[in-house]
């Protein structure tokens, strides 16, 4: 059987973000066992031009509902980027979450040929809905899950493979 644009798409950006929920959940905590200033945390990157964690979890949302809209044709729901705590990006992801739950199947099947426009750098991009969503969509939001992941595991929460994966 084929997976669908659907499947491939909503259902695996909801379990990546349930995870990052978890994660982030578990960093927290870890962070106040250690009496470590959170705004220490969110503010670490991996490397000087990298982006903080904060930013990485506002990115990998706003590539999550950003997908499943374009591939929808639905118009991209936009968030403040104004989030300055562990609680308050819990709730973004939760924000992301319940938008990521109001898309169906109908909405995204079909869309492997819709036309995608992107403008990236001042110039303007354009795929097919599959080439966009497997080719961009996914590996860019998994290149800022992944980050998120390593920067706190950098800092010395206690994470593991299962965690990213979702089943600690």
């Amino acid at each position: 059987m084929a997976i669908s644009m659907y499947q491939a798409s909503v259902p695996v950006f909801a379990a990546r973000l349930e995870a990052l929920a978890k994660v982030l959940h578990k960093a927290d905590a870890n962070i106040a066992d250690r009496k470590i200033d959170p705004a220490v945390i969110l503010s670490s990157r991996l490397a000087p031009d990298m982006l903080p964690l904060l930013r990485q979890v506002q990115i990998a949302t706003d590539h999550a509902k950003g997908a499943s809209s374009r591939l929808a044709g639905r118009e991209i729901v936009r968030f403040e980027d104004s989030e300055d705590g562990f609680a308050a990006l819990q709730d973004r992801l939760g924000r992301t979450l319940s938008l990521l739950a109001s898309f169906t199947p109908d909405e995204i099947d079909g869309s492997e040929e819709r036309r995608i426009e992107l403008k990236l750098g001042g110039r303007e991009i354009a795929f097919d809905g599959q080439r966009y969503l497997l080719h961009f969509a996914m590996p860019n939001f998994y290149f800022h899950v992944t980050t998120a992941y390593a920067i706190l595991r950098h800092n010395g929460v206690p994470l593991g493979k299962l965690d990213f994966m979702g089943a600690a």
